[in-house]
C-alpha cells in the first residue's frame, strides 16, 4: 500500500472515529452520475454551498454540463463553482491548475494532453467523499486534495522532489461562451486576488476570489488575458485556501478568514463530513443490503446540492438587479424549477423545512428587486430555458403547510405577478384557453404546466380568502380540457389559433426545446400530465379501466428509433422516459385507476433498471436532485404526484425501516421488514398498527409522526388499494 494511500484511509479512519452520528457519509458516492449523461461532478461541495471545487475535464459540449466526464483520462484543472445534474453548460470559475516544470497557459485537448497545462489521471488514484475529493495528477506527479467550507475552497498539492513547482491561475476557463472581463493580481508573496464575469447560458455573472498560500511564492509569470502562473519553492507540500464572493475580492477575503482561520486540513475535512452527516442523518434508514444502502444515501446526497448560496458571511452580495445588498438571512440562487417544484422541493418541506423557507425568501427577495419570480435561474439571472411557472407550486406548497417564516401576501401578490405575465404564451392561454401552436413554441406542454401551477394559485386563494382568485384560476386550471382530443385517442395535442387541430398529428414524434409543441418529451410522455385534476382525467379518458390500460400501451409501446435523437429524452421503457421529469409522476397514476399493484410492479422495475452505484447509474441528467429525489421518494414508498395536495401516492417501499423526525420532533417511520427483490407487491398495510387500505399517504399523517408498516409479497394483491374509496382524489372544485 502506497504512503498516499496510506494516509488518506488513515485522514477518513479519524473522520469516523470523531463522529457522533452514523457514518452516512461512507455510503454516498458522489461518483455517481459522472458517466453517461447524469451530469453530476465528483468534487466537495457542503449541502446548498456557494463553492463546489471540483475538477474539470472539458467543458462546452452536452457531455460537459458539470465540466467532468467519467470517460475523460485528463484534468483541466480545479474550479470553483459547478451546476449539478443540468443540461447546459456553465459555470466551471476560477481555474487553478498545480504544476511541475516550465508553464504552459493554455488548457490543452482531451484528444493531446501534452498541447497544454492538463494533466492525466486514473480514476485509481481518486478519492471521493462527501466534502472531500483527492487525485493524483499523473504528468506532475502532484497529490491533489480538496475540501470545503460553505465559501470557500481548501486545497493541499503535494509535490515531487527536485522538480520547479508551481500553480496555474486562469480566469479565461469556464464552462460557457465566454469571459465579459477579468482579472488576477500578484498581491504579495501569500495572496492572489482577481474575479471573473462570464455570459453564456447565464447571460452575465461574476465571482471574486481570494487565494492565500500557506508557503510563499517565489515568482510570478502573467500571461495575458486572465492568466497567472505562481512558482513554488520545489518538493513542498502547499496548501491553498481560496475565498469566492460575488460582491468583491476584499469580500472573498473576509469570508476566507472567517470560514478557515488557520491551515488545519483536517479539522476543514473532519466539519465538512459532520455537516453532511447532519444533513443525511434527516433520514436513519436501514436496507436489504449495502448495495441498496449506497444508491439511496448517494440519491439523497445529490438532492441536497443546490440551490446555491450567494450571501457572504457578513450578508452582503450582489443582488438580482446587479447591485450590492445586504441580507439579515441566507439568500440562494439556482432555481431549476421546471424539475425540482416535482419531488426535490417536497422532500425538503419533510427533511429540511427551514432551508426551503430560505429558498423562497430568495425567491420572494428576487420579486422585491426585478419584479419576478425565478422560472429556471441561475447565477442570480434568468436563462428561461424551461416553462411554467413553478416558484408557485414551491411557494403553495408551504403555504399550504402552514410554513411561517415569510411573507404569505407577498408571496401571493408574487404568484399573481408571474401567472398573470403575458409573456411566454400566457396571453393567449388566459384568453382563449389554450395556446396556439404557431404562435408559440411548446404549446401543449405550456398549457399542461400552466394549469397545474394555476391551481396551486386557486388553492392558496381559498386558504387567503380570496374567493373570486380562487374561482378565476380553478377555472383555468382545467385549460387542460382544451387541448384534450378524444378522436386521436385521448391525446393532448396542438390546435391552430382558430381552434383547429393541428395535423398531422403524430404522438411518437419527440422533440426538445425548439419549434414544437412539447417540451423534451412527445404527446405520450405529456398526456398524463393532469395532477390537478386526475379524478377527471380518469373519466375523459373512459374510466379506470381504459385509463389503466392507455397507461400499460404506454410502457409497452417502444419508440421508434428515428425519434431517439433528443438526449434529455432517456431511460426508456416503451414510450415512458425516466431520464427526463414529465414521466416522473406517470408509474404512480395507476393508483387513481384502482390498479396499484400495477405503480408497485412499474416503480420497482424502475429503482432497478434506472438507478445504480456505479457511475453510469443515473438514466439522464440529476437535473439538481430531481433525478436523485424521485428514487429517495420510491424507495421511501410513496411520491408527490401533485405537490400542494396535502397526500402522497403509495408506491413499493424497498426499505427494511427509515425514520424522520420532524420538526415537531414527532418521528414518522416507514417499514416493510420483509422487502427484497422478489417481494414488491404490498400485500398489507398498518398506519399506527390499524389496517390500512388507501393508497395514498396524508401528509398530516407524516407530519404528526405516523408509523406506516408494509408487508410485501412476491405476488400482486389486486385487493388492496382496489376499491374506490381508496383511491387518491385529486378534483378540482368547481
Amino acid at each position: 500500500m502506497s504512503r498516499r494511500l496510506l494516509y488518506v484511509v488513515a485522514l477518513l479512519l479519524c473522520i469516523v472515529s470523531c463522529r457522533e452520528t452514523p457514518n452516512y457519509t461512507d455510503s454516498v458516492l458522489p461518483s455517481v452520475g459522472t458517466a453517461y449523461n447524469g451530469h453530476t461532478f465528483p468534487g466537495a461541495i457542503l449541502p446548498f454551498g456557494m463553492v463546489s471545487a471540483s475538477p474539470e475535464t472539458g467543458v462546452g459540449d452536452w457531455q460537459h454540463c458539470s465540466g467532468y466526464h467519467y470517460d475523460d483520462s485528463s484534468i483541466i484543472g480545479f474550479a470553483q463553482t459547478h451546476m449539478s445534474g443540468t443540461g447546459a453548460n456553465d459555470m466551471g470559475d476560477i481555474l487553478l491548475q498545480p504544476v511541475t516544470g516550465a508553464p504552459k497557459f493554455e488548457e490543452g485537448s482531451l484528444e493531446n494532453p501534452d498541447s497544454g497545462y492538463r494533466s492525466r489521471f486514473s480514476h485509481a488514484s481518486e478519492v471521493i467523499h462527501p466534502g472531500y475529493y483527492s487525485v493524483n495528477l499523473d504528468d506532475y506527479k502532484v497529490n491533489c486534495e480538496v475540501t470545503v467550507t460553505d465559501r470557500c475552497a481548501f486545497y493541499r498539492f503535494t509535490y515531487p522532489k527536485a522538480l520547479e513547482a508551481g500553480i496555474i491561475f486562469d480566469m479565461m476557463h469556464g464552462n460557457d461562451s465566454g469571459v465579459r472581463d477579468c482579472m488576477i493580481t500578484y498581491v504579495d508573496d501569500r495572496t492572489v486576488t482577481g474575479y471573473r464575469r462570464s455570459c453564456g447560458f447565464v447571460s452575465d455573472h461574476t465571482y471574486y476570489f481570494c487565494a492565500k498560500f500557506s508557503q510563499p511564492i517565489i515568482d510570478t509569470i502573467a500571461a495575458y488575458p486572465g492568466k497567472l502562473y505562481v512558482k513554488l519553492n520545489p518538493g513542498k507540500r502547499v496548501m491553498v485556501k481560496l475565498g469566492l464572493s460575488t460582491v468583491s475580492s476584499e469580500a472573498a477575503k473576509v469570508n476566507l478568514d472567517a470560514e478557515i482561520a488557520g491551515w488545519n486540513f483536517e479539522k476543514v475535512v473532519k466539519v465538512a463530513d459532520k455537516k453532511w452527516n447532519d444533513q443525511l442523518s434527516k433520514i436513519n434508514a436501514q436496507f436489504a443490503n449495502d448495495d441498496d444502502k449506497k444508491v439511496f444515501y448517494t440519491a439523497l446526497y445529490h438532492s441536497l446540492i443546490v440551490p446555491n448560496l450567494i450571501t457572504d458571511v457578513d450578508g452582503k452580495y450582489l443582488g438580482w438587479d446587479k447591485q450590492i445588498h445586504k441580507s439579515e438571512i441566507a439568500l440562494y440562487t439556482n432555481f431549476s424549477l421546471w424539475d425540482t417544484y416535482r419531488a426535490v422541493h417536497p422532500l425538503y418541506n419533510i427533511i429540511c423545512p427551514e432551508q426551503n423557507v430560505g429558498f423562497i425568501n430568495s425567491m420572494l427577495e428576487r420579486y422585491k428587486q426585478i419584479g419576478s419570480l425565478p422560472i429556471n435561474e441561475y447565477g442570480t439571472c434568468e436563462t428561461y430555458c424551461m416553462i411554467g411557472y413553478h416558484a408557485i407550486p414551491v411557494i403553495a406548497d408551504a403555504i399550504l403547510q402552514d410554513m411561517t417564516g415569510f411573507d404569505w401576501e407577498l408571496a401571493y401578490r408574487a404568484m399573481l405577478d408571474i401567472a398573470n405575465d403575458e409573456h411566454r404564451g400566457v396571453g393567449y392561454y388566459k384568453n382563449l384557453g389554450y395556446i396556439p401552436s404557431e404562435l408559440e413554441n411548446n404549446s401543449v406542454s405550456k398549457v399542461l404546466e400552466y394549469a397545474y401551477d394555476d391551481w396551486c394559485i386557486s388553492e392558496v386563494a381559498k386558504k387567503l380568502g380570496k374567493n373570486k382568485d380562487a374561482t378565476e384560476f380553478s377555472k383555468r386550471a382545467q385549460n387542460y380540457k382544451n387541448i384534450f382530443d378524444v378522436e386521436s385517442g385521448g391525446f393532448t395535442r396542438g390546435r391552430y389559433a382558430d381552434g383547429s387541430w393541428k395535423t398531422p398529428f403524430d404522438p411518437f414524434k419527440t422533440s426538445g426545446l425548439g419549434n414544437d409543441d412539447y417540451t423534451e418529451g412527445n404527446a405520450w410522455q405529456y398526456t398524463f400530465y393532469a395532477p390537478q385534476d386526475m379524478t377527471t382525467y380518469v373519466e375523459m379518458n373512459g374510466g379506470a379501466e381504459m385509463f389503466a390500460s392507455k397507461l400499460d400501451t404506454m410502457f409497452l409501446t417502444p419508440l421508434d428509433p428515428k425519434y431517439n435523437s433528443v438526449p434529455d429524452v432517456s431511460g426508456l421503457i416503451g414510450q415512458y422516459a425516466h431520464g427526463n421529469e414529465p414521466s416522473h409522476h406517470t408509474a404512480y397514476l395507476y393508483n387513481f385507476a384502482g390498479k396499484p399493484w400495477k405503480t408497485q410492479q412499474m416503480v420497482a422495475r424502475i429503482r432497478k433498471e434506472m438507478y445504480s452505484s456505479q457511475p453510469d447509474g443515473l438514466c439522464g441528467n440529476d437535473d439538481c436532485g430531481q433525478m436523485s429525489a424521485w428514487y429517495v421518494f420510491s424507495v421511501l414508498g410513496f411520491y408527490p404526484v401533485t405537490p400542494g395536495a396535502g397526500y402522497f401516492v403509495i408506491g413499493a417501499p424497498a426499505v427494511k425501516e427509515a425514520s424522520i423526525v420532524m420538526p415537531n420532533g414527532r418521528t414518522f417511520t416507514v417499514s416493510a421488514p420483509n422487502y427484497n427483490e422478489d417481494n414488491i407487491y404490498i400485500q398489507s398495510v398498518k398506519l399506527n398498527g390499524e389496517p390500512y387500505y388507501n393508497s395514498f399517504l396524508s401528509l398530516a399523517d407524516i407530519k404528526e409522526g405516523a408509523d406506516v408498516e408494509f408487508i410485501m409479497g412476491s405476488e400482486p394483491n389486486a385487493d388492496w388499494g382496489q376499491a374506490k374509496e381508496n383511491w387518491p382524489v385529486s378534483l378540482i372544485e368547481y
